[in-house]
């Protein structure tokens, strides 16, 4: 088991690796670079760092305007107050089409006893939404870093949603072209259509569920848009799907899915927050309550069965 890293720590590395190799990247914060990990880029290149103060509206007006002169903005904040700036990402991003990037921490139920005013849970429901936006949901630090480089290659708005809970490397080897997902495990009577931390525990379900005579595969599926429909298609036509996301099931990532099987036929289920909010707890005690752990998961697989 490789060390566990937290998503929002390699981010912050990554941007200082990104920093030194391109002048054009700048990092805009909402007072929150210890916990975003952006403090790492102010230290490194003071000049290309802007703390915005808690005007998280602001910081993304301004990192528009940033980015007309050429640069390329990463804004970071916690993942639910991108609701605090909507309008701005909507108007002053999206609509534009500026090349600004997002990239959001602390989202789902793992934020832990911070309680649900900290949790978010329609954050990828918020940007999938906005017409132009590329959403990627990286698994471990691995994938971070890969996914932080694509990021500043795309011309264009990008949501990154990053995690505070260190986990171990579960996509070591594998490539990260955007759009295309990466299938971890091969499997002939189940797909696990997963994202985010969630791979990690589709990828221990998996194991269980083979104790017990199911082969399920796991699909890292880490741009849920533009989703990789080719591969949904693909297993569609051969066995069951199931989505799970630390989300709510409104529309995430299992409703991207269904969108495609809607269209072209398949059977899915989906795993994640049924239309509720988190609360306060340790995150290893809210994963089981909300059925997100890896025994929890191979359970409600073999029910859906």
């Amino acid at each position: 088991m490789s060390e566990k890293k937290a998503t929002r720590a390699a981010y912050g590395e990554a941007l200082v690796a990104l920093g030194a190799e391109n002048e054009k990247i700048v990092v805009l914060d909402a007072d929150l670079s210890c916990s975003t990990m952006t403090r790492g880029f102010a230290d490194a290149y003071p000049d290309r760092f802007f703390n915005c103060g808690i005007a998280e509206a602001n910081m993304v007006t301004i990192a528009s305007g940033l980015s007309s002169t050429g640069l390329i903005p990463f804004c970071s904040t916690f993942a639910v107050f991108a609701s605090r700036c909507y309008e701005q990402i909507r108007n002053g991003v999206c609509y534009p089409k500026m090349n600004v990037k997002f990239a959001f921490t602390h989202a789902g139920i793992t934020v832990g006893e911070d309680g649900a005013t900290h949790q978010a849970i329609e954050d990828i429901a918020i940007m999938r939404a906005l017409p132009g936006m590329t959403i990627l949901c990286p698994c471990d630090a691995a994938e971070t870093a890969l996914a932080v480089r694509a990021a500043a290659e795309i011309d264009g708005p990008v949501y990154l949603r990053l995690a505070r809970l260190a986990t171990p490397t579960v996509s070591e080897g594998t490539p990260f072209v955007v759009g295309k997902a990466n299938t971890l495990r091969e499997g002939k009577d189940v797909a696990l259509i997963t994202c985010g931390l969630m791979v990690e525990a589709c990828l221990g379900a998996a194991e269980i569920l083979k104790s017990q005579g199911i082969e399920a595969a796991v699909v890292n599926m880490h741009t849920i848009k533009p989703l990789d429909e080719a591969i949904v298609r693909e297993l569609a036509g051969k066995m069951p799907l199931i989505t799970v996301e630390e989300h709510s099931i409104i529309g995430g990532l299992g409703d991207a899915v269904a969108a495609v099987v809607a269209e072209h036929g398949g059977r899915l289920h989906k795993i994640g927050l049924n239309d509720c909010f988190g609360q306060s707890g340790k995150p290893a005690d809210l994963l089981d309550f909300y059925g997100l752990t890896p025994e929890k998961i191979a359970l409600s697989v073999r029910e859906k069965l």
